[in-house]
């Protein structure tokens, strides 16, 4: 059977990180038949990075690559009907997400005001996590931020660019239905991985906040959840 491994859940979220809930939703709305794994430990996953699966064998790590695989290898028609210039736009899309990932990491991990809450949630989720597994991977992900870039920026840039990111988002997501019509497809599966992530995660990061004046945002991000909780 196919298996998805991809970091624990948090706030009743499937995945507390925006790619592996993308594929958790991916998979959802696809109705493929799979088995979830809730891992910490990243280091026999390619490249040491989740989410990555497991299809009797044929191992694959990185979200867009998993996705174009399991389009191919099961015939799915998710994206079927998306034009050039939609497909053009899911690329651009998909890269936007990349960027808006730093922030919310940022804003989890680095922002000394809303950490102790990500800390203590996580503490109090997931038993097999420990304060000093969390402080190790706080360490780690500073290092992180400063090679990427966010980690030498003051805290109202970071979030400033973060809040670009979402604007520019919300000026995509139409009022009704999904990003490319009344269907969702592999792209609103990514969007409600980030969204998710914010949205129903306790903590009034600027990011969360933005999305409470911004009601296609949320109603986008509660609509595939339901979808994907239902199924």
């Amino acid at each position: 059977m196919l298996t998805l491994f991809s970091y624990p859940e948090l706030f009743g979220v499937a995945d507390n990180n925006p790619y592996g809930l993308k594929i958790f939703a991916f998979l959802k709305l696809c109705a493929l038949e799979f088995r979830h794994v809730h891992i910490l430990d990243a280091r026999a996953a390619p490249r040491g990075q989740l989410p990555y699966i497991d299809d009797d064998g044929e191992i694959l790590g990185d979200s867009d690559r998993i996705i174009a695989y399991l389009k191919l290898r099961n015939g799915l028609t998710i994206d079927g009907e998306l034009s050039r210039e939609q497909l053009r736009m899911d690329l651009l899309l998909r890269r936007l997400l990349d960027d808006l990932y730093w922030v919310m990491s940022y804003s989890r991990w680095s922002d000394e005001t809303h950490w102790p809450l990500f800390r203590d949630e996580m503490l109090r989720t997931n038993p097999a996590v420990t304060l000093e597994m969390l402080e190790k991977a706080r360490a780690y992900n500073f290092q992180r931020y400063f090679y990427q870039g966010v980690g030498r920026y003051a805290s109202e840039d970071v979030y400033a660019r973060g809040l670009a990111d979402l604007g520019a988002l919300a000026e995509m997501l139409p009022e009704h239905g999904f990003l490319f019509g009344p269907k969702p497809t592999s792209a609103d599966a990514g969007v409600y991985g980030f969204i998710a992530n914010i949205y129903f995660f306790k903590i009034d990061t600027p990011l969360r906040l933005f999305l409470d004046r911004h009601k296609n945002l949320v109603r986008h991000c509660e609509e595939i959840h339901s979808m994907v909780k239902a199924r």
